[in-house]
């Protein structure tokens, strides 16, 4: 593929999965029958990804239908869709679909995007492994040995799975080595947010009997949630730039006074999300790392929630013994006749405890330490200094319009970043309801006159 002249509107997309199509269909609503769009996705599935590539029936989005439309100025498209695909299933849009079904929704809409003007979109399933801005556009050099020119690039590569903990003797769920185990062997899973929801899923799916050990350091689980509307909250009274401690005793108050009231604590935790990441934004470094290291784990349970009927049957097998939960760190695993011996530090105490069990299930959830990437595009980059870490290490760094910044503090007019990997600046940027803002927010920046380069 190739351009003529710096001129020509040719943006290459790298990945495939909810970031990059939201990204590259945003970008081909623009009219100019002379845009010209790749997507790239190494596993030759668009729309899918990491989140929306579960097969099971019961691994469902945790944001109700009504929320998940590719458009945010279109919040019922995603609902018309369901609706024509499966008239009458769906009473209301306050559903939570299989993750699987919304990747086809994804798909479709990464089709009908290039369908409304032929000829301006190409997916290729190739893997980016390298980028060179020059200066009439960049280069995007592909593991196969080729190259393409574009006049800009998106960085869309979505979330990276952490390596399985243990020498790789424990096992990430849905892998190959997933293989079906005896239904009354007694399973433990590291980790107890949503990816841990995910692995209990396919146990119960599969039948299973036996006990179910999940340790994670809290002990915390994911919340249930309600459809209830969230709180209106004025932006004159959310405590920007003050403490975390401040915020905090803020926030419990808010909480506070609205089920004094009759209300819910949801719509408190919902009526903030507008001003999210402008809270996170207005903190200095240390109080974001504060808030990662104390705070994380209990917003993410409160913000981050489950269907109401899959939190239900998690709390009965909780309560029925076969799910035991403990807050406890976990310190080694090793193999042993007949399965895996994993040895766990329950909190506040000194001593350990060693549990043999038939499989270690490593939920620990997605890498966010963007220094360990896996990705060999991301190595390349910032090994060569086209782009640095963001000061939490979090994602990479980005200016207010998603533009790369480099090691030595360059802002790039055309290399753009998408999706999770700006959770640095962001944060909250990891949903669909924010990375569809993000992504309208990006095309109209990309599809604006490029300033000239030396």
């Amino acid at each position: 593929m190739s351009f003529t002249g710096p001129s020509a509107k040719t943006i290459v997309i790298i990945g495939g999965g909810a970031s990059g199509v939201l990204i590259a269909s945003q970008l081909l609503r623009d009219p100019d029958p002379d845009l010209r769009v790749t997507v790239l996705e190494r596993q030759g599935q668009f729309g899918q990804g990491l989140a929306y590539s579960a097969r099971h029936r019961d691994h469902r989005v945790n944001v109700p239908a009504r929320g998940m439309s590719a458009y945010a100025d279109d919040p019922e498209h995603f609902w018309r869709w369901l609706q024509r695909k499966f008239p009458g299933q769906y009473e209301n849009s306050w559903v939570f679909v299989a993750r699987r079904l919304y990747g086809t929704y994804l798909e479709d809409v990464l089709r009908e995007a290039g369908e409304s003007i032929p000829g301006r979109l190409r997916v290729l399933s190739e893997e980016a492994v390298a980028l060179h801005e020059t200066a009439s556009g960049v280069e995007v050099v592909l593991g196969n040995g080729t190259s393409l020119a574009c006049r800009s690039a998106v960085l869309a590569v979505g979330h990276e799975t952490q390596p399985a903990r243990g020498r790789g003797i424990a096992v990430r769920v849905g892998s190959d080595r997933d293989t079906p185990l005896d239904t009354d062997a007694h399973v433990m899973i590291l980790g107890s947010g949503l990816s841990m929801v995910d692995a209990w899923v396919s146990l119960s799916e599969a039948r299973h009997r036996g006990p179910v050990t999940v340790v994670s350091r809290n002990g915390l689980l994911p919340t249930a949630h309600r459809d209830v509307a969230p709180l209106s909250i004025d932006a004159a009274d959310v405590p920007f730039g003050t403490s975390l401690t401040y915020l905090t005793r803020w926030f419990r108050d808010l909480i506070a006074e609205t089920t004094a009231r009759g209300g819910d604590w949801r719509s408190v935790v919902d009526g903030l999300r507008p001003y999210n990441q402008r809270l996170w934004q207005s903190w200095p470094d240390n109080e974001k790392r504060r808030f990662l290291r104390h705070l994380r784990p209990w917003w993410n349970i409160h913000r981050h929630r489950l269907p109401p009927d899959l939190h239900a049957g998690l709390v009965r097998a909780i309560a029925n013994g076969q799910v035991q939960l403990l807050a406890a760190e976990f310190t080694g695993i090793e193999r042993a006749p007949g399965g895996v011996r994993a040895t766990i530090r329950p909190r506040g105490g000194a001593s350990v405890t060693t549990m043999d069990v038939a499989r270690v299930y490593d939920c620990g959830g997605v890498s966010v330490d963007v220094r360990a990437s896996g990705n060999p595009l991301i190595r390349h980059l910032v090994q060569t200094g086209a782009a640095r870490p963001d000061p939490m290490n979090i994602g990479l760094d980005v200016d207010g319009k998603c533009a790369l910044v480099s090691e030595d503090g360059h802002v790039s007019t055309r290399l753009r970043v998408v999706g999770p990997l700006t959770r640095g600046r962001y944060f909250e940027i990891e949903a669909v309801p924010d990375i569809r803002v993000q992504c309208a927010s990006v095309a109209r920046s990309l599809l604006a006159p490029v300033p000239a380069q030396a």
